[in-house]
């Protein structure tokens, strides 16, 4: 990568980050503007769990428990 080729990218990130900075001073609420919000909020949905998948969680928790119960018992005999 060549001198010229580093400068001209610092340029265009300096380009963006002054294009971002400006979307940020003129949103109106100090929240961030609408395509900005939509880049940022993405990847927090919440997922749910189906209720077979939910079924299987409890049953396996309940295995641990029932083991962990089982291994005191015996350790409480000894």
């Amino acid at each position: 990568m060549t001198r010229e080729d580093i400068i001209a990218a610092i340029d265009e990130e300096i380009s963006r980050l002054e294009k971002v900075r400006d979307l940020l001073q003129n949103s109106s609420s100090g929240r961030l503007s609408g395509a900005l919000a939509r880049k940022t909020a993405t990847g927090t949905k919440k997922r749910n769990l189906s209720p077979e998948a939910r079924a299987r969680i409890a049953a396996a928790q309940k295995r641990r428990w029932a083991k962990q119960k089982a291994a005191a018992a015996q350790a409480a005999k000894k």
